[in-house]
């Protein structure tokens, strides 16, 4: 996909390294790239390629103090989703987003779509 270093064509592409992600739309970028943060040493975010599951506004990590989540768009069955969440904190495996991004990405991405992780 030019301008990503992804291979979908539609969906959501997440480079680790650079802590970037972009919505992809007909072969086409049409959102980002935006900052994110990702997993800290022992909670990595999986690299490969994944579908978003479900969706919930106003979500809460029961694992991790009941912090909220808003705008969770999950992609991987352990509980790895694309939230809002702190740019300068690394996650627990989420792909964090500021707010504008997460609210972007979760009225975007509908369950089925492809999300590829790179590092």
């Amino acid at each position: 996909m030019p301008g990503t270093p992804c291979d979908i064509t539609e969906g959501a592409c997440v480079r680790l390294s650079t802590n970037e992600s972009w919505l992809i739309s007909e072969g086409k970028v049409s959102y980002g790239p935006v900052p994110t943060t990702s997993g800290r040493p022992g909670y990595e975010t999986p690299v490969g390629y994944h579908s978003v599951l479900w969706k919930v506004e106003l979500d809460y990590s029961r694992d991790f103090g009941m912090a909220e989540m808003p705008y969770s768009t999950y992609f991987v069955g352990n509980g790895i989703a694309f939230h809002e969440g702190s740019l300068t904190d690394e996650s627990h495996g989420c792909i964090h987003l500021a707010r504008e991004a997460a609210a972007k990405y979760f009225h975007t991405l509908r369950v089925g779509d492809q999300v590829q992780v790179v590092a």
